[in-house]
């Protein structure tokens, strides 16, 4: 990006610095056979390790999680069909002071560090994917802030790894590995960023830019802008966990979705100390706080204007993103092409402002955070705004189902909802989930909001 004025400054470095790769001196020197050339396998012993990385994962309720260590080899590791025994290596993590054991749950060769999915994973490479289990209590990458993962995990192989011929593919050692890195698929295709609007107030924010945008910067095509606003859990100064705490910004890089849709995605963070200034104490209606994010959106749009479709602003948010949400779309009713917001709340005297703006929100009808009718610091939830929305004129197609649904279900009754809309020329769109089914806690009715194809899909579709 180059540089704004107006005291304006918006600074993006792409990427994660990495620490060399290490190899314990002992161990190479125990291993007087190790191959180098593709396809051939390591000699019975000590097998040298080029680097370890911890693999982490956003996950739609337990948020940000180390899901797996991957391993690197300087040889192709071919099991020859033979299953590894997660009993065959040890994994500690180290978080928080306290050391203590992760659970293996699979292991399996790889051509890359990253988890494979599928029912029997793996292909011959030179990686090997420790995978561990999510459910551990100490499986969270993250609190309030990022925990310190830098060689936080050690990984050691106890047993021979063999093939089904009982050839010795990686030897057993005394030494345990520590990670040199971490690598967050999608969250590390952000780009990190700050935004000192004309009065002086800073915003940080990570920037999603599409892959045709970064093969060619000259291109002709323009993209969609995805504004994501974080809810009051995630007002930090570490510009990440408004990516990593929920799946709202990630939902709309994911490699699946920019196949479909692909899009620009802006995800700023309100910073601290904590601003509480605004009309009913939320941070997105702090005035500084708004200000500061309406002129980050023109100015990106004005800077990005060859690129960015001015008619395919949209904005999603959940809880004190989905009160800012309602704020600024009655502050700019003219600018944003729809919107997401998820268990939020606002004032129903701006309702008449919004009518013509394409909404599908959602929230749980036992939400004891930001209550469903009542909504939160004198201003009412997402039921009662809704029936503002329709005395202001707009029609409102409604449905309630269970938020626990499996994905292929929860998507039916989406798509019923959107057929019931389109019936009705309605473009508001409210989905409650029935008291009891919000796995746990009721506040958090976004968990399965952003992994629905049918709502995102909907989105998309969209414009001024």
């Amino acid at each position: 990006m180059r540089r704004i004025t107006r005291r304006t400054v918006l600074a993006a470095t792409a990427g994660a610095v990495t620490t060399s790769a290490v190899s314990t001196a002992a161990a190479a020197a125990a291993d007087p056979t190790t191959a180098t050339s593709e396809g051939r396998q390591a000699a019975p012993g000590l097998s040298p390790v080029l680097r370890t990385d911890l693999l982490t994962r956003v996950t739609p309720r337990n948020n940000w999680l180390v899901v797996a260590v991957a391993v690197q080899y300087p040889h192709r590791i071919d099991l020859r069909g033979g299953v590894i025994p997660p009993s065959a290596f040890e994994v500690e993590a180290t978080v928080g002071g306290r050391t203590a054991a992760r659970t293996v749950t699979r292991v399996y060769s790889n051509t890359a560090a990253e988890v494979d999915d599928r029912p029997h994973p793996g292909l011959p490479g030179e990686h090997l994917i420790v995978e561990l289990d999510p459910n551990d209590s100490n499986a969270r990458a993250a609190g309030t802030d990022p925990l310190p993962l830098d060689r936080a995990y050690s990984v050691r192989q106890v047993a021979d790894v063999r093939t089904p011929g009982g050839e010795t593919v990686l030897g057993a050692g005394p030494f345990a590995h520590r990670n040199d890195d971490v690598i967050t698929p999608v969250v590390d295709d952000f780009t990190a960023g700050s935004f000192t609007d004309s009065a002086g107030f800073e915003l940080d924010f990570r920037l999603y830019r599409p892959a045709g945008f970064v093969r060619n910067p000259q291109t002709r095509t323009r993209y969609p802008l995805v504004v994501t606003l974080h809810g009051g859990g995630e007002v930090a100064d570490n510009n990440m966990t408004q990516l990593t705490s929920n799946r709202v910004a990630v939902t709309f890089a994911k490699p699946e979705r920019q196949r479909r849709d692909p899009a620009f995605v802006l995800s700023p963070q309100i910073p601290l100390p904590r601003p509480m200034d605004g009309p009913d104490g939320t941070d997105w209606t702090d005035p500084k706080v708004q200000a500061a994010l309406i002129e980050l959106i023109d100015t990106f749009v004005s800077e990005y204007s060859r690129v960015v479709d001015r008619g395919r602003l949209y904005l999603v948010g959940l809880s004190s993103g989905g009160r800012g949400i309602y704020s600024l779309l009655a502050k700019r009713p003219d600018v944003f092409a729809a919107a997401l917001p998820t268990a939020g709340w606002g004032d129903p005297a701006v309702m008449e402002k919004i009518t013509h703006i394409p909404i599908w929100a959602d929230h749980s009808v036992d939400d004891p955070v930001v209550p469903y009718r009542e909504g939160r610091f004198g201003k009412p939830g997402t039921w009662t705004l809704m029936n503002a929305l329709e005395t202001a004129g707009a029609r409102v197609s409604r449905g309630e189902w269970a938020n626990d649904l499996p994905k292929a279900r929860f998507e039916a009754r989406s798509r019923a909802l959107l057929r019931q809309a389109r019936a009705m020329c309605s473009h508001v769109l409210f989905t409650s989930y029935t008291a009891g089914t919000t796995p746990l806690n009721p506040h958090l009715a976004w968990a399965q909001t952003y992994e629905n194809d049918v709502v995102i899909d909907w989105l998309f579709e969209q414009s001024r």
